[in-house]
């Protein structure tokens, strides 16, 4: 495989709610985007959803030259990746539309450009099947609303080369983002599946009738939610291990938890817990729409990531 070239031009494939906010990442941090979609009215709310997460993306990390008129916008996809050096893909979780697309994308991009796939759950040695390049496709599943949240999840496939993963892993972290690479390939990739397995947990109390749908987030959000906002559940572990840290954690109260998980629940999703939740989350959301509060939630994380880039390791002087 031919040495990857610096990226200049941005290709977005599929342009609904992770799309166009991958869009607005990407023209934040100055790059030139050419976006396809075949729905209809695609661009207009392509174009709508960029000029509303403008300021929020640009509070982050606005590059000089930076700009929304860099955005343009065709139904072809070939015209669309023809001269991009990065496509990020982010069409329906279909496997049989992917592997088409991908086959399509690969037939029609530059040999030396990087394709990758914004899927959630389907993994890459199925995604590239057909393609004829198979070395320079990889997952780079973003946490939403990407052009915000810094996560990105990078899973190569069977037949993706290392150097892809190398180059992938370094483009993103250039641009803001926080990738970290999964070795090996499983559904719903790693933190989907942490996500499902701690609502899983809350669902099941909520069922049990320990608390309802309120206060069950507010022992989310209010209380290790704050904490996991600043460091990963080991390092918390670490501090809560005292003067011994992570070392005396583990000896001494790591046994008590691993008791506490055969005390875990499943729920069974019946039609009455359904109608629980929707009635208790409509309740908390207190008439506030799902933009109003999106907004909200945009807000808050702005400001927490602009006071983690003040106090990170990378900027921290002594502990």
């Amino acid at each position: 495989m031919k040495a990857h070239r610096s990226v200049h031009r941005v290709a977005i494939v599929g342009t609904g709610t992770i799309g166009a906010s991958w869009a607005a990442h990407y023209l934040v941090r100055g790059f030139d985007v050419t976006a396809t979609d075949p729905a209809p009215a695609a661009e207009t709310a392509l174009r709508s959803y960029v000029q509303a997460a403008w300021d929020a993306a640009a509070s982050i990390g606005l590059a000089p030259g930076a700009s929304p008129d860099r955005l343009r916008f065709t139904t072809d996809l070939h015209q669309a990746v023809a001269d991009a050096d990065f496509v990020q893909e982010n069409a329906p979780e279909r496997p049989e539309l992917k592997v088409k697309l991908f086959a399509d994308i690969d037939d029609a991009l530059p040999p030396d450009a990087i394709i990758a796939s914004s899927s959630s759950g389907i993994t890459m040695s199925v995604i590239q099947a057909e393609c004829r390049h198979p070395e320079r496709s990889v997952i780079g599943h973003p946490f939403n609303p990407p052009h915000i949240v810094p996560l990105v999840e990078v899973v190569g496939g069977k037949r993706t080369a290392p150097e892809t993963i190398q180059d992938v892993m370094s483009f993103y972290a250039a641009i803001g983002k926080k990738p970290i690479h999964l070795k090996k390939e499983l559904p719903g990739h790693v933190a989907n599946r942490i996500q499902v397995a701690l609502y899983r947990e809350v669902v099941y109390l909520v069922q049990e009738g320990v608390l309802d749908v309120a206060d069950s987030d507010a022992a989310v959000s209010w209380g290790p939610g704050l904490r996991w906002g600043v460091m990963g559940p080991h390092l918390l572990w670490h501090l809560g291990g005292g003067e011994g840290g992570i070392q005396h954690f583990m000896d001494t109260l790591m046994p008590r938890m691993v008791d506490a998980w055969q005390d875990l629940g499943t729920p069974d999703f019946t039609p009455e817990l359904q109608e629980t939740i929707v009635s208790g989350v409509l309740k908390e959301a207190n008439g506030y729409t799902v933009d109003e509060l999106a907004d909200r939630r945009d807000a808050m994380l702005s400001a927490l990531l602009a006071v983690r880039a003040r106090h990170g390791p990378e900027t921290q002087e002594g502990p």
